[in-house]
């Protein structure tokens, strides 16, 4: 599975091999999490627990670069995190495969920014189940925390999202409270609808991280990333690892 994501990937999104560990409070610095939900190591560093936090560190480093300074970021990365909290419950586990994607660029005005790259991950996720899984249908959901320009965008190009297949849709909701001031105005969460069971395959938002790495309010910024194993439990034996 996680190969075929890998042949699915935009051409514009570069891969990145994240390091096992990350500097200490790489996590609570951006995400303004617990500290305790990682691991930390004696000698000044944590363990991954989240591939989109160093990702926004390396989108902000190749932004903050001259040649890239006007340019959009866009990076994707595989990999096995592990987090020190307990996970009762089936199918839940402290380590886990995620694959993710970090795009960053600066603002254009009226959203534009904001909704393209939004477009552009579910854009991805909806061919990755198209593809690694044909007997599901790809249901996407764009939350809105914060009513602004990103959403008069989003009206325009979303539909974009539904012509990737006949088996997606996509839904807009006002409701959703879970990650709100994690995410700032907007949030994702990319599900897949199977013999009428619907299986949560990621999640996220936009942020103000690389805005912060880099000092400057007109960064943009969206994280996203899903389970491999969740969607490989979903792909036919051909697609299954092993």
């Amino acid at each position: 599975v996680e190969c075929r994501l890998w042949s699915l990937l935009p051409e514009r999104f570069a891969g990145v091999v994240l390091s096992p560990v990350a500097p200490l409070g790489t996590t609570s610095a951006l995400g303004s999490l617990d500290q305790n939900r990682v691991i930390s190591t004696v000698r000044g560093s944590e363990v991954v627990s989240d591939p989109t936090n160093p990702l926004a560190v390396e989108a902000a480093v190749r932004r903050s670069s001259g040649r890239r300074a006007d340019g959009r970021v866009d990076l994707a990365a595989a990999h096995r995190v592990i987090r020190g909290q307990v996970f009762e419950g089936p199918g839940l586990f402290a380590h886990f495969a995620l694959f993710a994607l970090v795009s960053s660029g600066r603002d254009q005005g009226s959203g534009r920014t904001e909704a393209e790259m939004v477009v552009d991950h579910l854009r991805f996720y909806a061919a990755a189940v198209a593809a690694i899984a044909p007997a599901a249908a790809a249901e996407l959901t764009v939350s809105t925390f914060r009513r602004n320009a990103v959403d008069e965008r989003l009206d325009e190009l979303l539909p974009e999202v539904c012509r990737v297949g006949p088996n997606v849709t996509v839904q807009r909701d006002t409701e959703r409270t879970h990650a709100r001031g994690y995410y700032t105005s907007h949030a994702l969460a990319i599900g897949a609808r199977h013999d009428d069971q619907l299986a949560d395959l990621g999640d996220g938002g936009l942020t103000d991280w690389t805005g912060r790495l880099l000092a400057d309010a007109k960064e943009r910024c969206l994280t996203s990333c899903i389970s491999i194993e969740r969607l490989a439990a979903l792909a036919g034996p051909d697609e299954r690892p092993g």
